[in-house]
């Protein structure tokens, strides 16, 4: 027997916003929910679908953003209640996490609330996978590389078709890529009148909605909400209401601020904070370094004409289980800059010592940058109290990725140079492609601490501790060769 309705029965079947907050309610009954505009926009765009407005909708938001409730739970559940003869396939990157949608959905579908506003819609089928009603139609839960043969839909619902840590394999985005091309889209009823709906956090500039959004721009509408927006937007709430959105607003500051995105970022990494939060992944080609960056010389360069410099990266306590330490030696001959050879291995602090003086001999280089943190603070004491090793302090202000993104143009500007065969150049090549993804970076920092020494010296704006003098002077006997006024270069 049908229930009566209630007073805000009408706002449920009619409003999407309403019912969604409701179905939130259904779902997690001791939770508080945190409104907010993104929410009443992200919905605005998911109705437009439902009304035939949209037929290919890319929406973009960071995690938790209340994404997979609005577009896996309750839009279909809101499109059955007006139509029970839809049909609507749902994908998800993988089985549990479709299955776990659909629950979520079943119970809304078998809630009271649910049966007394939308009496027409009566389930027939109910499976984990799949719901049917008694009208023809339903929804049906399945994850990326599922089997879907013979099946047909009006709404086919994309979300989340990759885990975050896949996204750099290029084998799994091809998949998934040609999964949705030859696979799903030949699932919609009509291709004239179905609709596709893609919702996602951004991971890769090759992911499935970068994929679309580059080969096909004109086809989709695109909701793009970054946690930190990036441009003056107006954004569209649906009933004629609008969102002012100005550049560097956060998305929801009550439920992340600034000092947790900032937790965040520090937590994922840049590049995947950018990614998925900021919905700005790096293309790829390299993630930073790009290949197109690398230049190559020849052996047999004339050192004669320019400047020996060492870059040292130690491991933080100095010993074998610690990660590598890592020595790069420098030729510098006007704006550009050669690497001749790279030292990484795991060693004690003993052995690093002797490292350093032995590499300091074979190249004698005319200074030797240190960081000065870890073990390194204690290699320079070391080094200035037995030796004439020029060894000069480093102390890094800002993290890893920052610094390697200053010196990037000196990469792009063709002024790095690796040589063309060395034993030790494809390990160092997959660190700086794969950096800051990469397992170890200690040659990165290596290099990064040499080209930030090298660019602020040109532009005399380097300052550290310069320790004492090196042996070796050769022309400018008045003052060290690394001082930033002396240019030794003709």
């Amino acid at each position: 027997m049908n229930q009566p309705f209630q007073p805000l029965d009408a706002a449920l079947r009619s409003h999407l916003p309403s019912f969604t907050r409701k179905v939130f309610r259904e779902l997690s009954p001791g939770t508080q929910f945190d409104d907010n505009w993104h929410i009443d926009a992200l919905l605005h765009q998911l109705e437009l679908t439902r009304t035939g407005d949209t037929r290919r909708l890319i929406i973009n938001v960071p995690p938790r953003s209340l994404k997979s409730i609005c577009a896996s739970v309750a839009l279909p559940a809101f499109i059955l209640g007006h139509n029970p003869a839809a049909r609507i396939i749902c994908v998800s990157y993988a089985q549990p996490l479709a299955a776990k949608l659909s629950r979520d959905f079943r119970k809304v579908l078998g809630s009271a609330w649910y049966r007394r506003i939308f009496p027409g819609t009566i389930v027939s089928k109910d499976t984990e996978d799949e719901i049917e009603t008694t009208k023809g139609g339903g929804r049906l839960a399945t994850s990326i590389g599922g089997v879907v043969t013979g099946l047909g839909g009006d709404f086919l619902i994309i979300d989340d078709p990759m885990k975050p840590e896949e996204a750099w394999s290029e084998t799994t985005r091809d998949r998934v890529n040609r999964y949705y091309r030859e696979t799903l889209t030949a699932r919609l009823d009509s291709k004239l009148n179905g609709v596709i709906i893609i919702v996602m956090q951004r991971l890769h500039d090759e992911d499935l909605a970068g994929h679309e959004l580059r080969e096909h721009p004109d086809r989709w509408t695109h909701l793009n909400l970054p946690a930190i927006n990036d441009t003056d937007r107006l954004i569209q709430l649906g009933a004629g209401r609008t969102h002012q959105w100005r550049a560097g607003e956060l998305l929801h500051p009550l439920r992340e601020p600034q000092s947790v995105l900032d937790d965040l970022r520090a937590d994922l990494g840049s590049l995947a904070f950018e990614s998925q939060w900021l919905q700005a992944p790096t293309p790829d080609g390299g993630h930073m370094v790009k290949k197109e960056h690398i230049h190559l010389y020849q052996r047999g360069l004339n050192l004669a004409a320019g400047q020996i410099v060492q870059s040292w990266d130690t491991a933080l306590k100095g010993d074998p289980s610690s990660n590598y330490s890592v020595c790069t030696t420098w030729f510098r001959r006007g704006p550009d800059h050669f690497l001749l050879d790279v030292y990484r291995k795991q060693v004690t602090f003993p052995e690093l010592l002797n490292a350093a003086k032995d590499l300091y001999q074979t190249h004698r280089p005319e200074a030797v940058l240190i960081e000065d943190v870890g073990s390194g603070m204690s290699l320079i004491q070391q080094l200035r109290a037995e030796t004439s090793v020029p060894a000069i302090g480093i102390k890094p202000k800002l993290d890893k990725e920052t610094r390697l993104s200053t010196v990037l143009p000196m990469f792009e500007a063709k002024q790095v140079w690796l040589p063309e065969e060395a034993s030790w150049l494809p390990t160092l090549l997959q660190e700086l492609h794969g950096f800051p993804l990469a397992k170890h970076n200690d040659q990165v920092d290596s290099i990064t601490q040499y080209l930030s020494w090298a660019r602020d010296r040109s532009y005399g704006t380097f300052s550290c501790d310069w320790g004492h003098r090196p042996a070796r002077l050769d022309e400018a006997q008045h003052e060290p060769l690394w001082h930033p006024k002396y240019t030794p270069f003709r």
